[in-house]
């Protein structure tokens, strides 16, 4: 009787029951999530698996509890998510990443047909889509199957259960499938990472001389104009003495110019208008800018005044009202070069040049208080997943489905996250959140998902493996695994002459698998993969959640 206390704690269905077995479910889980087998960690997964061994070994919480704490996980991860990616989800249509996320949605549309073909092996429709979701890793389209499931009133359990068994080996098959490729598929001549690739993140920086006879006279302002390609002169000597150039400053013969472009693929075309390039490379990480020349400093000044998010940078008129130059951007460690057009974001570095008194005055227009960036708009957070609600329960009607389709609780707050996280800042929404606040909201979010899925599954988890049904869910579900990766890997190797690199972390992302892209990552010492794992990663999750949705809908 006198332990009774610590009993009900953990065995008696109340709210405070249910906070402390998942907070424990959670926290162990994360933990044992970190050990790594043949260098492969589950990570978050483990919670997941935790959950379904206390559900099979009888621990429960309040159904109600369970429900709630399921689904407030899901939408906090699925809006954080999409705040994750929204500042690069339309952008990664550009460039090579169109064609990344072309080959990915072959990914999904080779696992989606392989899919369908499950029922003709006897497997229902509803077990096949959690089969699907295992196989990809995908928790976020399991969620948007199982509310299906709800609003058509069939049961949820067995695409919970299909998730369940597949899920392991849908982690381990990707990194399967990579060193299988690696082994089989990359020839010697082949390319693992594309340099030029990797240069292509970042601007390129190059000093010329004044030569060509058709630009002498002419101002900077004109060159801009008249030049294709769009480049920010940084310096400009004349006479042994640096200066800042500005739209009406004249060139002249011999001025030396200090010139950044997009890309080193700019690098001809600059040659060509300016005259000569010298052989100085720009482009180390370790140069000391503020060593080049005793008259300029220069300095990254951090934007953090939330009346800037969204203001094109030209808007500012830094450069005639301080008599600087801004020539970078730097945003999540991409560089992007300062154009005019170019619309600053909360947490953007602004590489700026000039004298060191106007550069005080830089900071006070834009900010340069990283104390801050510290603090999430939690307003932004709270509304912005009442939205992504709203969105998710907006009815859509399609031709030859009699009822109304739903984005529910998993594609409505994907969807507010990424319109947000792209377009807040035009109209002024400070959707800002550190990589490590964003992080904490989708670990919590997820961990709370799992821990709470793994629980309503582990009753019938054991029972469903060692049936000979449930030999068949976990080899289809390889079979889902490898097939996709193997076959569009192959053909972007060969027909597409993706380099390795590349091809692995486009399919880490269309898999949803970040397991698979940290394998890359480690093994290639590279962080190639993640660059295309990024490019490819929002559309791919996106379509995952919405074909969950259609295929029961359709074919139920």
């Amino acid at each position: 009787m006198k332990m009774q206390w610590l009993s009900d704690i953990f065995l008696t269905h109340s709210a405070v029951q249910a906070v402390v077995v998942l907070s424990l479910l959670c926290a162990c889980g994360l933990a044992l999530g970190k050990i790594k087998v043949l260098g492969v960690s589950l990570g978050v997964a483990f919670v997941f698996f935790l959950g379904i061994l206390a559900g099979h070994l009888g621990l429960s919480i309040d159904a109600d509890m369970l429900q709630y704490a399921q689904n407030f996980g899901l939408v906090l991860f699925v809006y954080a998510l999409g705040l994750q990616v929204g500042p690069g989800f339309f952008s990664s249509f550009h460039k090579s990443g169109l064609s990344l996320n072309m080959w990915a949605l072959a990914v999904v549309l080779v696992g989606t047909v392989l899919t369908l073909l499950l029922p003709l092996m006897g497997i229902s429709l509803s077990d096949a889509v959690g089969i699907m979701c295992g196989a990809t890793t995908n928790t976020p389209a399991l969620a948007a199957a199982q509310q299906t499931l709800a609003q058509l009133h069939q049961p949820e359990s067995g695409a919970a259960l299909g998730c369940a068994v597949t899920y392991p080996l849908g982690v381990v098959g990707v990194i399967l499938a990579f060193a299988l490729m690696r082994k089989v598929l990359v020839r010697a001549s082949d390319h693992l990472i594309d340099d030029s690739e990797e240069e292509a993140d970042h601007t390129f920086i190059a000093t010329y001389q004044v030569r060509n006879e058709g630009i002498i006279g002419k101002t900077v302002g004109d060159l801009a104009r008249i030049s294709p390609r769009q480049f920010v002169i940084s310096r400009l000597w004349r006479d042994g003495k640096v200066t800042i150039p500005e739209a009406d400053t004249v060139l002249m013969r011999d001025d030396r110019l200090l010139v950044i472009m997009r890309d080193h693929d700019d690098a001809e075309a600059m040659q060509v208008l300016f005259g000569k390039q010298e052989n100085t490379d720009w482009n180390k990480e370790d140069i000391d800018w503020n060593a080049i020349d005793s008259d300029l400093v220069s300095q990254a000044i951090l934007v953090t005044k939330p009346e800037i998010n969204g203001r094109k940078l030209g808007s500012l008129r830094l450069r005639k009202h301080y008599g600087v130059n801004i020539s970078r951007v730097n945003r999540g460690g991409l560089q992007l070069l300062a154009t005019p057009d170019l619309r600053l974001l909360l947490g953007d570095r602004i590489i700026v040049v000039g004298h060191r008194e106007a550069l005080k005055n830089v900071e006070k227009e834009v900010g340069n208080a990283v104390k801050m960036l510290d603090e999430p708009n939690l307003i932004t957070v709270f509304l912005g997943m009442v939205l992504g609600l709203v969105i998710g329960s907006i009815p859509i009607i399609l031709p030859g489905i009699t009822a109304p389709v739903k984005l529910g609780l998993a594609g409505g707050p994907i969807i507010a996250g990424i319109l947000i996280g792209a377009f807040g800042p035009r109209i002024h929404v400070n959707a800002y959140t550190t990589s490590s606040a964003n992080l904490m909201l989708r670990s919590i979010g997820l961990a709370l998902y799992l821990a709470c899925l793994g629980l309503a599954s582990g009753p019938d988890f054991f029972a469903t493996v060692v049936r000979p049904e449930g030999l068949l869910w976990v080899g289809m579900g390889f079979l889902l695994t490898v097939i996709p990766v193997l076959l569009v890997g192959w053909l972007a190797l060969r027909l597409a002459h993706i380099d390795y690199a590349a091809v692995c972390g486009m399919l880490s992302g269309a898999m949803a698998n970040p397991m698979a892209m940290n394998y890359a990552n480690d093994t290639l010492g590279s962080d190639r993969p993640s660059v295309a794992y990024a490019a490819v990663y929002p559309l791919s999750m996106f379509l995952r959640v919405i074909i969950a949705q259609i295929l029961l809908l359709i074919l139920l």
